[in-house]
Order: structure tokens, then sequence, then C-alpha cells
């Protein structure tokens, strides 16, 4: 079994997580989500809880458990996190080292583990220079990407920034964990 952190950031396609969630499981994975706050504006942690059958994390100050610091517990446990949707905010954040809140201080403290990004925001912030550059720099330091795709995203227009499909993104979380 594996342990899979799925990362779930402020996205319209935060919706489309709770299905990678389910099929992780289904696949005898221990899948343990971590949803900014951002990403509660979408989606509840409930839906989550239900699927993975373990504790959704919110919060780097929740549950505070004198013997276990929860964000290096985390990280050190995981064989892979998976971060989808992944928002220009938090591939911002990672490509400059911030850690902020649960997400990024679980990423912060991941070493020598793959760390999957599939972006979805939309085409003017995905092909934002800025936003390149910064997917750039997580590529350097070993990050993997999942492109997103081209499609009528939720303002209406037509291009790349859709996250990729479900079925794209588990294949590549399998390839990964091999």
């Amino acid at each position: 079994m594996n342990n899979i952190i799925l990362g779930v950031t402020g996205s319209i396609a935060a919706y489309k997580a709770a299905d990678l969630a389910n099929t992780l499981t289904k696949e005898d994975n221990s899948v343990h989500v971590i949803l900014t706050k951002s990403g509660e504006r979408f989606i509840t942690p409930v839906t989550f809880q239900a699927l993975t059958k373990n504790k959704v994390h919110t919060d780097i100050f929740d549950d505070y458990l004198p013997s276990e610091i929860q964000h290096i517990s985390l990280a050190q446990k995981a064989d892979l996190a998976l971060i989808a949707p992944a928002s220009a905010d938090f591939i911002a954040k990672a490509a400059a080292g911030i850690a902020d809140d649960m997400l990024t201080t679980v990423i912060l403290a991941m070493r020598n583990k793959p760390i999957l990004v599939c972006p979805a925001m939309n085409t003017d912030m995905y092909e934002n220079p800025i936003t390149q550059r910064n997917i750039n720099t997580l590529k350097e330091f070993g990050f993997h990407f999942v492109e997103p795709r081209e499609a009528r995203l939720a303002c209406n227009c037509v291009g790349k920034g859709a996250l990729a499909g479900n079925d794209v993104i588990i294949d590549s979380v399998r390839r990964l964990l091999r």
C-alpha cells in the first residue's frame, strides 16, 4: 500500500479531485488529502473523508498532537504527493519556497519523493511568463507535471488550462510509484 498526499487547491476543477481520491483509494492506496483554504471554497473536507476514510488536513495548526508534528509526519510517510488541481498561487508559492499553509509546508518537507503537479487555471494565467517560469523552476527541482488540456474553461474562453483527464493523472501516479 502506498501513502499518497493529494493536495487540492483553489480551482473550479477541485471537484474532479474527489474522483481522483476515490480511484486512488480503490487501488489500495492510503490517500491523505490536504485541502487549502481556497480549495475549501470549492469542495468540502467531508467529501474527501468519506472517500478516503482519512482525516482531511486544512490547517497546519489543527489537532495539535505533542507527540507528532503533523506536516513533518505526513511528508515522511508519503510515497508521492499529487497536487490536483494546482492553482497558479500554489505553483508560485512552491517555486519560491513559501511554506505558509499545510500543503506548502508538507511539500517543502518532502525529500527524494515524487511530487506530481497538475495545473488548472485560466489560459492567460497558465501562459503568463511568470507562471511558466515558476513551472520551469519546479521542474528544475525535480517536480513532475501533467500538462493541462485545451478546453472551454469556467471563464467561458477556450484554451489551455483545464485539468488533465483523471485517467492521464492516475497513469502518471502509477508510473511514478513504480
